[in-house]
């Protein structure tokens, strides 16, 4: 990730040498306010900064950016305002106000070289993770990268804490905004150079920068242990399937957490062959083995005191002669047979094989999250996660999420959709004869391979992992790197309260 150079800084807005000073505006009845740390930008304005910002149509909404000439009265030419949008009703701003906030100035100081910013005064975190996720680019394919991002960017202090806690919180929330620009770079890489084979080299370079222990299971390995969904997807590609386990432990380490990622490189829908419209999205398939690979990297950046692991199953689920069929039945590894119903219902038969092994390890936790359904999206849209699994984690996992800003939403995992499962000649079979409760459905199914009293969530991110508009906030075209900082926060929660 191309990223400016992050410091924080105690200088006078009013005399330091950048090109931009970034200053927050909030949206009120009355019309815009200014917010955090601008007292000083708005004296050099003789007290009017506010409107002047009036006259220029500033209103303060979300996301909004004003520019306004300062003609010498600040060392810097220019001053952005950005709106936060409206405040509470004590006046404050939320975390993922100045995140939003931070993201959306951000793409308005690409090319410039030096910047300071008061919205860190705000919220130091959330603006560092914003201003460094606002301003991601994925250009590796283009002949003309066009500008970068701004080249450095002097964070104005909060009023509270010293220099080395800010100092921290700025190494730490960096380390956040890499870890989901990671898996952007991921997701956004074409399928002709993400493969499994490539996308399993890849991560052991990511983890082992970080000396984790990797394993990768090629697919004679995957056939001498059984694992019979990875297999059984990834048969019908030229490109053979990939099994990988990265593992942290960290100091003192009271807890194991398993991640388990579903990693389709590219999704044809196999012999159910999906249509033509939208299958080039499917390159974003593997988001989910994305951010667990990516997570426990940053568990390790992180230093949290658990042990680890991400297990990443990878395949490419096309059509061919030796692909499965509609009708097969695949013996999963643990023994548990499968009928396949509807080859396009992949993901489920390589996570089912990686959530049993995963669960030999006896884990405290396990999180598997997938670009698992299309009925996410019809059931919570585009942005919100589908949330499912043990209750109180399920409702831990998904509080998590909105608190950070990603997100989520619990849903229940009803009993008697088990009973559409129930296959003519094996164990279980992928799908329901119905579309009704898709999401939930899946969600049973991978139940079916979770062991008795294991605490497990799941969390189905097909709509929230990619994005296909206009960049808004600090959510770029393309891969997003849903839910990397959710899988942060429950980490980082589990460390502290078990």
């Amino acid at each position: 990730m191309i990223a400016p150079k992050l410091a924080i800084t105690d200088s006078d807005l009013s005399s330091t040498a950048a090109d931009v000073v970034v200053i927050g505006t909030t949206q009120g009845p009355a019309g815009p306010a200014l917010a955090g740390a601008s007292e000083a930008v708005d004296a050099a304005f003789d007290g009017g900064l506010l409107g002047v910002l009036e006259t220029l149509g500033a209103s303060g909404k979300a996301e909004e950016v004003v520019s306004v000439p300062t003609f010498g009265k600040l060392a810097a030419p220019v001053v952005l305002a950005v709106g936060l949008g409206k405040p509470a009703a004590d006046g404050s701003v939320s975390e993922d106000q100045v995140r939003k906030a931070s993201g959306a100035v951000a793409r308005a100081l690409a090319g410039r070289k030096r910047a300071v910013t008061t919205l860190s005064a705000l919220h130091l975190g959330p603006a560092v993770e914003g201003t460094l996720l606002g301003g991601y680019a994925f250009t590796d394919y283009k002949s003309a990268k066009g500008d970068g991002p701004v080249a450095r960017v002097d964070l104005v202090a909060p009023a509270e804490g010293t220099k080395r806690a800010h100092n921290a919180t700025v190494k730490a929330s960096t380390a956040v905004a890499e870890a989901v620009a990671a898996v952007r770079d991921f997701v956004n890489t074409p399928p002709n150079d993400l493969y499994p084979a490539s996308f399993a080299e890849r991560a052991a370079a990511l983890a082992k920068a970080e000396g984790l222990d990797v394993e990768i299971l090629d697919e004679k390995a995957l056939r001498k242990q059984g694992f019979g969904g990875i297999l059984g997807v990834g048969g019908g590609s030229s490109r053979p399937p990939r099994l990988v386990r990265i593992t942290y432990r960290g100091a003192k380490a009271a807890k194991k957490v398993a991640l388990v990622g579903k990693g389709i490189t590219f999704d044809t829908g196999g012999i159910s062959i999906k249509p033509a419209a939208g299958m080039d999205e499917m390159t974003s398939d593997m988001g989910g083995a994305a951010a667990v690979i990516a997570t426990v990297v940053l568990a390790a950046k992180l230093k949290y005191p658990l042990e680890v692991t991400a297990w990443a199953p990878m395949a490419e689920n096309m059509p061919s002669g030796t692909a499965y069929r509609p009708g097969d039945v695949l013996t999963m590894y643990g023994g548990k047979t499968v009928e396949v119903l509807n080859t396009d219902a992949e993901g489920r038969l390589i996570l089912s094989d990686a959530i049993v092994r995963a669960c030999e390890d006896a884990p405290d936790y396990l999180i598997e999250t997938s670009t698992l359904t299309g009925a996410q999206v019809v059931a919570l849209g585009k942005r919100t996660s589908g949330v499912m699994g043990t209750e109180e984690f399920r409702d831990r996992i998904a509080e998590l999420g909105r608190a950070v800003g990603e997100q989520a939403w619990a849903m229940p995992l009803p009993d008697e959709l088990r009973g559409d499962l129930d296959s003519r000649v094996a164990d279980i079979a992928n799908v329901a004869g119905h579309r009704f409760g898709g999401m939930l459905t899946a969600g049973v199914f991978l139940r079916e391979f979770v062991p008795e009293g294991v605490t497990w969530a799941h969390i189905d991110v097909a709509g929230p992992s990619f994005h296909s508009g206009g960049p808004y906030g600090y959510t770029t075209k393309g891969g997003t790197g849903v839910p990397v900082r959710t899988l942060a926060a429950v980490l980082a929660d589990i460390a502290a309260n078990g």
